[in-house]
């Protein structure tokens, strides 16, 4: 098994974030700084980070958040700011968030130690939808909502056609539901910036068809079967 496979199954962090810990020379395979690629016998080998010894979890854990604003999608931040881990119980098992939801925007983030499901939903190859609701600082025309659905130019790449629906619009802006399948950073953000808008506020309310419901913000709890299993299949 490769060995940021191996991190991420262990329930340390995402396999991108497993990769910036094996680069930083954060991760040993029997003593020795692991390197980018390198597989581990996962009978045999003594893997550690930062010096814990790190091993294969047996049974994964699910659980969904509605995240509010004013924290980062990450175990630790560097700059000291508040991260979703402060939100969960103590003494919770491990897990790390999948994906990631600016500073800025809040709603539905899944946090879990199984690997494999956050590679299935953060990788760009495998396009699961996911839905924001978006309220805009000015109202949204019918041609910029075309040019949305087509695609628009950020960071020098034409974004992907998406499915834009306007739910109401008024002189101060517009409330419409957004779903997309690549997940750019900060992309619904500069989507809106590249026909001359700005995003007032920014929920994601589905990943897939699991929908953020019943939760306050800030709180959390764990998948049902059902959600999991659907999650497992996407």
């Amino acid at each position: 098994m490769r060995i940021n496979k191996f991190i991420a199954e262990s329930g340390v962090a995402s396999r991108r974030a497993s990769d910036r810990l094996i680069m930083d020379g954060h991760v040993k395979i029997n003593g020795k700084i692991a390197e980018l690629g390198q597989e581990v016998d996962i009978h045999s080998d003594h893997v550690t980070v930062n010096g814990k010894t790190v091993s294969l979890v047996k049974k994964y854990d699910y659980y969904i958040m509605n995240k509010p604003k004013g924290y980062v999608c990450t175990v630790k931040d560097d700059k000291g700011r508040k991260t979703v881990i402060d939100l969960l119980p103590p003494n919770m098992k491990r897990i790390f968030p999948v994906g990631r939801l600016d500073y800025d925007t809040e709603g539905l983030l899944i946090l879990t130690n199984d690997g494999d499901l956050t590679y299935k939903l953060t990788h760009p190859k495998n396009e699961v939808p996911k839905t924001y609701l978006v309220k805009t600082e000015k109202p949204v025309s019918d041609e910029d909502l075309a040019k949305l659905r087509s695609g628009v130019v950020i960071d020098g790449v034409k974004t992907k056609k998406c499915n834009v629906r306007l739910l109401e619009t008024h002189k101060n802006g517009s409330k419409l539901h957004v779903t997309i399948s690549e997940g750019r950073n900060r992309q619904i953000r500069k989507m809106f910036e590249a026909v001359n808008n700005c995003v007032d506020f920014l929920k994601r309310i589905k990943i897939g068809d699991l929908v953020l419901s019943g939760l306050d913000r800030g709180q959390v709890r764990q998948l049902s079967q059902n959600e999991i299993d659907y999650l497992l299949n996407l």
